[in-house]
């Protein structure tokens, strides 16, 4: 099987911690990545150490996502996933909030899914199908303090998540989300960094630990395997039991 017949990954957000690491399983596995990020110094980086191809992307801009698409597939290639780990952390009440915050956070997370679906729709539905996974949050399925503003914008993610899974069933496209609890990535740096947040955090997880990158990839990797052919509209919770367990 040539280059061309075999496709690719596609992977937004793939500087970032888990975005990285999902890059790396699937380097591994022995599959065509192309990263795609803002911060072409970090992108550099990451093609050195992965021999993977990148583009620059702002996922929150229609345009952007487009030529990004086109630069990475060219004539010809079969786009075989998608993994949107853009995303921020926005910790605040909503009568702090600013406009300019809540505009940023629906754009980063909310438009950058439903922008790379389209994209990716556009391409799946002619190709034989594919996987297309989003990244939501334990804070969509149970209220936490102060998290009005990206509980929201992930809610609407997986919202979109279910919904295009009824849309592109039939052309064997399958689109489904992971929710994590909190994972030590540089996104979530200053939280994990200081220590009562950090104490604070490990209360409320029941299984006693922050969440690892590779928690988070290992279950991504998992929705993007052609082997879950018959796994779509779902959301996997991988947040340590806070979602559903009560610790005592």
């Amino acid at each position: 099987m040539n280059e061309v017949d075999k496709g690719l990954y596609f992977i937004a957000g793939g500087t970032g911690g888990i975005g990285s690491e999902v890059s790396r399983r699937l380097r591994i596995q022995g599959e065509e990545v192309v990263l795609a990020a803002r911060d072409e110094g970090r992108l550099e980086e990451r093609v050195r150490e992965l021999a993977a191809r990148a583009v620059p992307m702002d996922a929150t801009r229609p345009e952007a996502v487009t030529s990004a698409f086109n630069a990475a597939l060219g004539e010809g290639r079969r786009l075989l996933g998608v993994v949107n780990c853009v995303g921020t952390i926005l910790l605040k009440p909503a009568h702090l909030t600013s406009d300019e915050e809540w505009r940023t956070t629906l754009d980063t997370n909310l438009t950058s899914s439903f922008l790379l679906l389209r994209e990716a729709a556009r391409r799946m539905m002619t190709s034989g199908g594919g996987s297309i996974v989003f990244c939501s949050t334990v804070a969509s399925q149970r209220g936490l303090f102060n998290h009005e503003a990206i509980a929201a914008a992930k809610a609407g993610v997986e919202g979109l998540t279910r919904a295009a899974a009824a849309t592109y069933a039939r052309y064997q496209i399958r689109v489904n989300c992971v929710a994590p609890g909190l994972v030590q990535t540089p996104l979530s740096q200053s939280l994990t960094a200081n220590e009562s947040a950090r104490k604070a955090s490990l209360a409320m997880h029941p299984l006693g630990h922050l969440g690892e990158p590779g928690d988070i990839a290992s279950a991504i990797c998992w929705l993007l395997s052609p082997e879950q052919k018959w796994v779509t509209g779902q959301v996997l919770h991988v947040d340590g039991g806070l979602s559903t367990v009560q610790a005592r």
